[in-house]
């Protein structure tokens, strides 16, 4: 019987992925099977993700391109396709985040942020979708947040375009799922990252962090999420297991939207 989670014989795109979640989501389809492509925007990005991939036993392939820019986008495709293949997954995981009050934010602040987060998933998923449909099938893959659904201090575009990022995956799923085309979210909750990593030290009397305390409260699995949580489910999206799954976010939050929280 066929395994209905091999990615065997296929060619996985996923931006930004030197590094973090993107890099386990990667590393996770090669283990499934799958031929990895990457990018990153600067040389030295790519490079140092070329040889954490190395590490792992991956051969990905990596190359540099900003995914807000549609030219050089669509220019990275065709490179890709002439070079690897035609993309079978693609997974829009490139994104920043800007911490600043809403009034203190500028203008030009909150559009890059959209610009990142938002905008350049529309471009990279326009530019594969014409190869998907010649293929008659596909998966696209949006990396979401907790922040498609709620908002919280200090993130207002950042909630704004994950916001509009799940919508973006819904219409992606209601104008092309005729063509095989599943296009589903996946949306983490607070993962363990060296990103996060000053929100979980120790305090100098040895308490936890404030922040570590606070989602450790509204997390019913009493703990972060890690990179690896999230490869089961990415793989699932990626896979025939699911493809009769479409405009679906599954969120891997470990319960903290399911839950009010306790009583204090």
């Amino acid at each position: 019987m066929k395994n209905p989670f091999s990615l065997e014989g296929k060619i996985a795109l996923v931006t930004g992925a030197s590094y973090g979640i993107g890099f386990a989501i990667a590393t996770g389809y090669a283990k499934a099977g799958a031929t990895i492509v990457f990018n990153d925007i600067k040389q030295e990005l790519v490079d140092k993700g070329l040889a954490a991939y190395r590490e792992e036993g991956v051969a990905a392939h990596g190359y540099v391109c900003d995914v807000t820019d549609e030219a050089a986008v669509n220019d990275l495709i065709t490179t890709i396709e002439k070079d690897v293949g035609v993309i079978d997954i693609l997974v829009n995981n490139a994104g920043i985040i800007k911490r600043i009050p809403m009034i203190d934010m500028t203008a030009e602040q909150f559009r890059q942020v959209i610009d990142v987060d938002l905008n350049a998933p529309f471009i990279v998923s326009k530019a594969v979708i014409p190869s998907m449909i010649k293929m008659g099938h596909g998966k696209i893959i949006n990396i979401c947040s907790m922040m498609s659904e709620l908002g919280r201090e200090t993130v207002s575009a950042y909630a704004a375009a994950k916001g509009g990022l799940k919508m973006l995956t819904r219409n992606i799923c209601s104008e092309y799922g005729q063509f095989n085309i599943q296009c589903n979210g996946l949306g983490p909750g607070y993962i363990a990252t060296p990103q996060t990593a000053p929100l979980r030290e120790k305090q100098a009397d040895g308490s936890k962090h404030p922040f570590d305390s606070f989602i450790l409260a509204k997390t019913p699995a009493n703990r972060w999420g890690e990179s690896e949580d999230l490869v089961g489910p990415a793989v699932f999206l990626a896979s025939e297991a699911s493809d009769f799954v479409n405009g679906h976010i599954l969120y891997v939050d470990g319960g903290i939207l399911a839950y009010i929280g306790k009583q204090p």
